[in-house]
């Protein structure tokens, strides 16, 4: 497996795969690595010839300086894990090498990124999507993963690629859950053992009120249930909890198809924001 600190070296790398016509798949990542990602990796590698994993943390998309400062590295590590599932290249640039210069230019995806995390992280997508054209433009991939996990972030990049025109296929898959329901996140090595302990409680909580919703229960008595269920539970501060249209990310009042709507939360437990949702 190759390791590319260098944006050129790596396109260089690129060029003589594709002039062999080998397919691209790209699974961005901030590293902190877990099977999750690997889930991505694999994918990948199923459907491409190659398999490019970026491992950088962007600091454009912090509007935390102490979040950015905490967010756990653990190159060395992620290197081993891409290797065993089968990536075939790992990009993993310093920020100089991304940004010689602060980004000037700024990116409104409109009511996508006004409310959920958007609404509690101003400015956070405009970052994400800096780095994900520029991954795009510097790959060119074929295909691009995501998780379903950061659910409003495929709704972004979604925009992205439409409005944008890149020519590549988004393939989202779905979110890896530890045994006890909790979203694997790269967040997670941050819980103390007791706020582990307490963390299932999340998956929990969105699972009854999807049981409900599904029996018929409405929207609005489900969400305020389970708004008060965090509210009351010491462990948790909410930060906010919506049911919306999993495309637009606006409010519901009602369901629609199958898959078409999620419920979507994001807590602190301790001093860790943790995200998840599931959709309906």
């Amino acid at each position: 497996m190759e390791v590319f600190t260098s944006i050129n070296d790596l396109k260089s790398f690129l060029k003589l795969q594709r002039a062999q016509n080998k397919s691209v798949g790209l699974v961005p990542t901030m590293g902190a690595l877990h099977p999750g990602h690997m889930s991505l990796i694999k994918t990948s590698t199923t459907e491409n010839d190659l398999t490019i994993g970026s491992v950088f943390v962007n600091p454009v998309q912090f509007n935390n300086a102490q979040d950015l400062e905490k967010y756990p590295r653990t190159l060395e590590a992620d290197c081993i894990m891409l290797e065993e599932a089968g990536c075939s290249a790992v990009f993993a640039p310093t920020v100089e090498e991304m940004y010689a210069e602060k980004p000037l230019m700024r990116l409104d995806f409109g009511d996508l990124e006004n409310v959920m995390e958007g609404a509690s992280r101003p400015g956070h997508f405009n970052g994400v999507g800096i780095v994900v054209a520029r991954f795009f433009n510097i790959v060119q991939p074929d295909k691009a993963y995501f998780g379903q996990k950061d659910l409003q972030q495929v709704a972004v990049i979604k925009r992205l690629v439409k409005d944008m025109a890149f020519p590549l296929e988004l393939v989202v898959c779905e979110t890896v859950r530890e045994i006890d329901g909790l979203a694997m996140s790269s967040r997670n090595s941050r819980l103390s053992k007791m706020e582990r302990v307490s963390a299932p409680f999340i998956y929990k909580t969105l699972a009854e009120a999807k049981n409900r919703l599904l029996a018929g229960d409405s929207i609005e008595s489900v969400a305020a249930d389970a708004r008060t269920a965090f509210l009351k539970h010491q462990d948790f501060q909410l930060d906010y909890l919506e049911i919306v249209n999993n495309n637009s990310l606006q409010p519901i009042t009602r369901l629609g198809p199958a898959g078409s709507s999620a419920i979507c939360t994001a807590v602190y437990l301790g001093a860790v924001r943790l995200i998840d949702n599931i959709l309906l």
